[in-house]
């Protein structure tokens, strides 16, 4: 059945089910990828570069079965989790393939695309700005961007938060078309808010929840202006640099660090699975553009939730949750949501998807990278991997995002 251009990043924007809206949308394949993907990858093994260290070997044994069943059974290519549950031991564990043409195996080291998982790093940049007292939450974006409808009443909380109640671009259909038909093609923040901006919006500042990319491009053009550097220069000096993350970064364009998995996806206008390595990411700026791997998001799990770079006050301000409807369980803060007691945030963009938990009771971190974004059932694959795995290591607290609708 072939879906109509925009209805699964409706669906995204709608629910926390993606909080990976980074997400196109282009009708579904013709042929289920799924299958496709399973029969490219059925021969691979699983690769460890890190043996688990102090978790019991039937432990061990349960979570190798759940994730190469589930990585099957989604047609996921290759897929590395990464656990490090403090008092228990550490597991480290890659299954698949990195590249579904020569069947090179995928492994802990590679680097990968992150999606929404960039907008932890804006809005931590962000809030930093405000620990300088040089913006205030509450200030609105007017103050500080001309042109932004209904600016004057839209405060960067808000915008941090999503419930501006501006129209995201990735809605657009001519944003959408544009991008499918030269998906290498390059974008500037400023484009992506014309698509927005020449909607109207969705609802009054503050009166509702809707997850919007429109909103942290806007709070990454405030960084830029307040800290008097383009985003990517200030990301690196002022988050990434002193969290000591030396294999994350904010690219100008396509380029992609070697080693790297190949990613794959059906969003193309045929619907057709496509390798997406090479598409450029700039259409996510703020939102979405960033490259990470599995050590660094280690790192970035624990600084990010408990707020290593920023004053208590300030991180405070970031964990206040806020209720997302339809959604038992979790809640979206300032660029950072929790569920279930995890605090973290996923990411997805065509090819690529990410998962980065803290779990403050225990002081874990769970870290997923895969590549692909093809939804299997109704779920996006890195949900039903992180489901698999948190219902081993913390089943009174399982990772649980709803299928898109």
């Amino acid at each position: 059945m072939r879906r109509a251009p925009a209805c699964r990043l409706a669906t995204a924007l709608f629910a926390l089910s993606a909080l990976v809206p980074l997400t196109l949308t282009a009708p579904s394949a013709q042929a289920t990828p799924a299958t496709a993907a399973t029969a490219a990858v059925a021969t691979a093994e699983p690769h460890d570069d890190c043996p688990p260290h102090g978790l019991d070997p039937a432990l061990v044994a349960r979570l190798d079965e759940a994730i190469e069943r589930t990585r099957r059974e989604a047609g996921i290519p290759g897929v590395t989790v990464g656990l490090w549950l403090p008092g228990r031991g550490r597991y480290v564990r890659s299954t698949g393939v990195a590249d579904t043409a020569t069947g090179a195996p995928m492994t802990p080291d590679l680097h990968m695309r992150i999606g929404s998982e960039t907008k932890t790093f804006t809005v931590t940049a962000l809030l930093e700005l405000v620990d300088d007292g040089l913006i205030g939450l509450d200030d609105p974006i007017s103050a500080y961007l001309d042109g932004v409808p209904d600016g004057e009443h839209i405060t960067i909380r808000q915008l941090a938060e999503m419930r501006s109640g501006l129209f995201s671009y990735t809605f657009d259909p001519d944003f959408v078309n544009t991008l499918l038909a030269d998906p290498t093609r390059s974008f500037t923040p400023q484009e992506l808010l014309t698509y927005a901006f020449r909607h109207p919006n969705v609802f009054a500042p503050g009166a509702q929840f809707q997850y919007s990319n429109t909103n942290i491009v806007l709070l990454g053009l405030v960084v830029e202006r307040l800290g008097r550097m383009p985003l990517a220069d200030f990301i690196h000096e002022r988050v990434t640099g002193p969290a000591h993350l030396h294999h994350t970064l904010f690219p100008r364009g396509a380029e992609f660090p070697e080693p790297h998995a190949h990613g794959y996806t059906n969003q193309t206008p045929t619907g057709a699975v496509a390798d997406a390595t090479d598409w450029n990411p700039s259409w996510g700026w703020a939102a979405g553009a960033m490259i990470s791997d599995l050590e660094d998001l280690r790192r970035w799990a624990e600084v990010v939730a408990t707020g290593t770079l920023l004053s208590p006050a300030t991180q405070a301000e970031r964990e206040k949750f806020i209720t997302v409807p339809g959604f038992d369980g979790a809640g979206y803060g300032l660029g950072l949501f929790r569920t279930h007691g995890w605090v973290g945030h996923n990411g997805s963009l065509p090819g690529y998807e990410s998962v980065t938990m803290y779990l403050p009771e225990q002081d874990a971190t769970m870290v997923i990278l895969l590549n692909t974004d093809i939804v299997h059932d109704g779920y996006e694959p890195s949900t039903l991997i992180a489901r698999a795995v948190t219902s081993i290591i913390t089943p009174d607290h399982v990772y649980e995002l709803p299928a898109q609708g």
